[in-house]
């Protein structure tokens, strides 16, 4: 037959398979939870604790539906309240001048030292742990920073209390050295508090995963076989089970409708508002729905296996993959930390040798306000937390992203290939026509047509309903032999049948060019042609076509619009392709590709510097798929499709390129505005903290004022990332 890639349309899935394995090797299951760092995915663990490359808190790489609170946030929170009154009450004594003198007289500074230590050694204790193990792993970040800063504070401050008589009097104020523990305090509570803000933030950019894994139903009903029922936990089902899914219920697990018939919704995988009418033998999706008719189904996919599980997957991978811009990050990250240190040790000297007395008070007070403030927390956090909140919001609508390189690059892709058979079309055939020869009867010919072959191609499977819908009555062939690609051959009513295309009717001696203006005239369309000959003569012909989606033509019209050209590449006749292509407005078409084919178009055109993605949803499709810059898969496709794209449409719909390159652009927007925040605050909060503006103005940063910057510098990035739930629709 002369349509190669409806054959293979006849494979399709009726609704997507998720098996897609993540490039990274997958931790084994039976490990239990696996927890990794948002800004370093490649440290992974089996139990909590923190990075040891930027010492953040790990997280699970898959939330739980229902889990409580971080116990991180819940230790820091209750640090932060319980030592919240003692570091209000030692700035209170610290910058009260004299006031308090008459009270504790000489001894105001152990009244210092009481009121700040439990601050600083206990509420403090994670960060100077976090400190220390930045140093040990040889991978220096804002603990370190945080850790020498308030460190030096307390230490210099303790020692003054102690031993106040080997300062010398540059480091004395009104003839007393100067105390520093409200610093160190303040310092500690302020970046308790950011990282409060930050981990309640944090925790929202998983809220998509969440809502996600919420869809699932707790329970599913059994259908035993003695005739009872019985409600049993999700976790029970196993493939095969007869299940039982009642109006107002959702669909327990993927599986194939045994009997009844219902309006499914399925909306909450595939953002498609109206519901999709189900019968025995259609597919069912897990958490999907059923809104009207009671079924029963037979379970297919359970566990991991089910497309929810997969998607869930495939979802939290891409959260965890680094985006190509996150390298420049990287790379000033772990230099700029060293970078901090040298400055603080410069500004701790040239202060103490140059600056005005109190020389090194000076110098001490501006070296730590230096290494408060170039926390590269908020450069660390820039692009992890735009990539969470994106692939999260974007799965909500039916696009999955494979990992954040497929998302900073859609944006930039020009051209777009897309196959036709169920990428354009729906890639199921219809029947579209018969033609009888001169003097023959229409009726005849599509009673005929089908009989040598009643089932088991989706061709004859089309033909065979429309003659059954018409109360056609079929003979039983008496034999049968198919050819793959061009036809069947079957002895019907004791006469030789043969019905394909013009190769088989060559082979078989038949002159089928009596009826070539009529066939030529259904190409046009778009159908595809067989022509049908008994006993040596041809006496009709009979065509199906592939109806294009409905949605196919507003899609391509949004991605015209958005810049890019449309190419399409189909294993179809040319002619075939061509009509398909008049009737959407598509300029370049090409017809009876291979998949080699395929694949050197996309490589052609990237010699010419265009950036390509490809579309398409078969395993034909698979290499060129492999080659773009970004491979679309239709997710109503096969497996090998989706394994080798790194974009994957739920729904099948072309709409959904148009809505990732939404998510493509603004995601990319919101990383730059992130990492643009973090440097120029740094390159920015670094000199004032040191001191430049002194001899100018007079001013000078305190590290009180530096830390409160420091903490919300971190928060504000991880809001801003948040702002993308809105922004993406």
């Amino acid at each position: 037959m002369n349509d190669a890639e409806h054959s293979r349309g006849a494979h399709h899935h009726e609704h997507p398979k998720f098996d897609l394995q993540p490039e990274a090797p997958a931790a084994p299951a039976a490990a239990g939870t696996i927890y990794t760092c948002p800004m370093h995915p490649e440290i992974r663990q089996p139990a909590p604790g923190n990075c040891p490359k930027c010492g953040m808190t790990l997280e699970p790489m898959l939330p739980e539906a229902g889990e409580g609170e971080s116990p991180e946030l819940a230790d820091f929170r209750r640090r932060f309240w319980w030592t919240l009154p003692l570091t209000a009450l030692v700035t209170l004594i610290a910058m009260s001048g004299g006031l308090f003198d008459s009270l504790f007289g000489a001894a105001r500074p152990w009244v210092e030292l009481a009121l700040g230590t439990p601050v600083v050694l206990w509420s403090g204790w994670p960060f100077f742990v976090r400190g220390v193990q930045s140093v040990k792993n040889h991978s220096p970040n804002m603990w370190t920073l945080i850790g020498l800063g308030t460190g030096a504070a307390y230490l210099y401050s303790l020692v003054a209390v102690v031993l106040p008589g080997i300062f010398p009097p540059s480091f004395q104020v009104d003839g007393q050295v100067a105390l520093y523990f409200e610093a160190a305090a303040v310092i500690v509570s302020l970046t308790l508090l950011g990282q409060v803000l930050e981990l309640k933030a944090r925790s929202e950019t998983g809220a998509a995963i969440k809502a996600l894994l919420g869809l699932a139903p707790k329970t599913a009903r059994r259908i035993r076989a003695i005739a009872s029922e019985e409600d049993i936990p999700l976790t029970h089902v196993h493939v095969g089970d007869r299940l039982r899914v009642r109006p107002g219920e959702k669909v327990p697990v993927d599986g194939v409708v045994l009997a009844g018939s219902s309006a499914v919704d399925e909306s909450m995988l595939t953002g498609e508002p109206i519901p999709v009418s189900k019968a025995a033998g259609d597919k069912l999706i897990g958490v999907t729905l059923n809104t009207s008719g009671a079924l029963v189904m037979r379970a297919e996919k359970v566990g991991a296996q089910t497309v929810l599980a997969q998607i869930v997957e495939m979802v939290a991978q891409a959260q965890r993959s680094r985006a190509p811009m996150q390298r420049m990050a990287d790379r000033v990250a772990g230099a700029f930390v060293l970078g901090v240190v040298a400055i603080a040790l410069l500004t701790f000297f040239g202060w103490g040798f140059f600056g005005p007395q109190p020389s090194w008070a000076y110098g001490l007070i501006n070296a730590v306000a230096v290494l408060i403030i170039a926390c590269p927390c908020a450069l660390g956090l820039a692009t992890p937390m735009s990539i969470m909140v994106a692939t999260g919001k974007a799965a909500t609508h039916g696009v999955l992203f494979r990992d954040a390189a497929a998302i900073e690059t859609l944006r930039k892709v020009d051209t777009l290939i897309v196959d036709k058979t169920g990428t354009l079309t729906e890639g199921r055939p219809a029947f579209h026509g018969a033609v009888a020869a001169a003097g023959g009867n229409e009726a005849q010919v599509l009673r005929i047509a089908p009989s040598p072959d009643q089932g088991s191609d989706p061709l004859a499977q089309t033909i065979v309903a429309e003659a059954r819908r018409r109360q056609l009555g079929l003979s039983t062939p008496e034999g049968f032999e198919s050819s793959s690609g061009i036809g069947v051959r079957g002895v019907v009513d004791g006469q030789e049948v043969v019905l394909g295309n013009t190769v088989l009717m060559k082979e078989n001696g038949v002159d089928w060019h009596a009826l070539e203006q009529q066939a030529e005239a259904l190409r046009q369309e778009g159908a595809s042609v067989m022509f049908l000959a008994v006993a040596g003569k041809a006496v009709g012909l009979v065509a199906v076509s592939d109806p294009i989606k409905a949605s196919t033509q507003e899609a391509l019209d949004l991605l015209r619009a958005s810049g890019l050209s449309i190419i399409m590449a189909t294993g179809d006749g040319d002619t075939t392709a061509r009509a398909v292509g008049r009737k959407l407005g598509i300029d370049q078409v090409f017809g009876e590709v291979k998949p080699k084919d395929k694949d050197d178009l996309v490589a052609r055109l990237q010699a010419q510097g265009h950036r390509v993605a490809m579309a398409g949803d078969g395993i034909n499709d698979a290499p060129a798929l492999a080659r773009a810059d970004v491979g679309i898969a239709m997710g109503t496709g096969t497996d090998v499709a989706m394994n080798s794209a790194q974009v994957t449409l739920v729904k099948g719909d072309l709409r959904g390129i148009a809505s990732a390159r939404r998510v493509s652009l603004a995601t990319v927007r919101n990383m730059r505005q992130n990492l643009l925040f973090a440097l120029l605050y740094n390159a920015l909060g670094v000199p004032i903290a040191a001191g430049v503006l002194y001899p100018l103005t007079g001013m000078l940063l305190s590290p009180l004022i530096a830390a409160l910057a420091m903490s919300f510098s971190s928060v504000s990035v991880v809001t801003n990332a948040l702002r993308l739930r809105q922004a993406i629709v």
